[in-house]
């Protein structure tokens, strides 16, 4: 049997999207949270498929549009991975809405204005069209928090690091320079992806986040190392690690966010602050502190995420079971 997919293929800020446009699977009529659990258990051989070489690569990502369950929302969204099926996907938001618009996929019922149901809430997403184009997506994320900050670990190879447990649509362990971490400009990309995957190895038996609403969403699979930005209109940079060895080419949508969150909750944001982030590759996301919010007992941010994405073509992807690499491979 052969499976056939269209898809939108796309960047946010460098980083590949994925938008599978047609030959996703059926799931029933519930909410978005729900089918992604359904897909797991009875579909991620289509993630793997579509995200995992020979037809993906080491960071691909990529998203499947749904009709929303939620009255108030315009679509539903499953963000597919390298790493899994994701509760929330910055980059993938910003890439997933200028493909749908500029191809004509959604209608929103306000130009200009979408909402859109993800397994970790509401996103509001507005964005500017132009000549046709959508030149530019600010997304508003859930609500993001500081979990627990200065938690140390005992990393092999690096010694004892001190880093805080944030949550922006995905928790996060958050790195900042540091006696025994001098920053990004000493790291290559096989360091980033070395020290990630040992650091996360090493808090999995001391820390595992669970969000206060949902108890489906739990543990700490990103990393994002802090430093100083290198343009000077930035006001940081980062390497967002996720998967097994992939590094984020954008900033990072919810890595953005669980920083911002951070940074809020040691004192150094306030409610309107703006955060302008930096990817390795230089290009940037502006975040903004845009209200306080209330996480279960945690006390948290509502953020807002403003980037750009770019259409790059059109896709059609066979998965044939005569395939022996059908459901794809990734070397460890």
């Amino acid at each position: 049997m052969r499976n056939s997919f269209f898809c939108i293929d796309a960047h946010t800020c460098g980083n590949p999207v994925r938008l599978v446009a047609g030959g996703g699977p059926l799931l029933p009529h519930a909410p978005i949270s729900d089918r992604r659990e359904i897909f797991v258990r009875d579909h991620d051989w289509v993630r793997k498929a579509l995200m995992f070489e020979p037809r993906g690569h080491d960071i691909m990502s990529g998203a499947i549009i749904y009709p929303a369950y939620r009255e108030d929302c315009d679509f539903a969204v499953l963000f597919i991975e390298v790493s899994g099926c994701l509760p929330m996907c910055g980059a993938g938001t910003i890439g997933t809405v200028t493909a749908a618009i500029e191809e004509g996929l959604v209608k929103p019922r306000e130009p200009g204005r979408v909402a859109i149901e993800t397994p970790a809430g509401r996103v509001d997403v507005t964005y500017e069209e132009k000549g046709g184009y959508v030149d530019s997506v600010r997304l508003h994320n859930v609500a993001s928090y500081l979990h627990e900050a200065d938690v140390e670990v005992d990393v092999p190879g690096m010694g004892r690091l001190r880093v805080d447990i944030s949550y922006g649509g995905n928790y996060y362990a958050v790195i900042e320079p540091q006696d025994n971490w001098s920053g990004l400009d000493d790291m290559t990309a096989s360091d980033i992806v070395g020290c990630s995957q040992r650091l996360r190895s090493a808090l999995a038996g001391i820390c595992d986040p669970v969000h206060p609403d949902d108890a489906r969403i739990r543990g700490v699979h990103h990393a994002i190392w802090c430093d100083r930005p290198v343009n000077d209109v930035s006001d940081g940079r980062c390497a967002v690690f996720y998967g097994e060895k992939a590094i984020d080419r954008s900033p990072g949508g919810t890595g953005t966010s669980a920083r911002m969150a951070q940074l809020y909750g040691k004192g150094r944001l306030t409610v309107g602050s703006r955060y302008r982030h930096e990817s390795l590759i230089g290009t940037i996301f502006e975040g903004r502190v845009e209200a306080e919010a209330s996480i279960g007992p945690y006390s948290g941010i509502l953020p807002s995420i403003g980037g750009w994405a770019r259409v790059i073509g059109h896709n059609t992807i066979f998965v044939d079971d005569r395939d022996p690499l059908a459901h794809g491979f990734q070397i460890r």
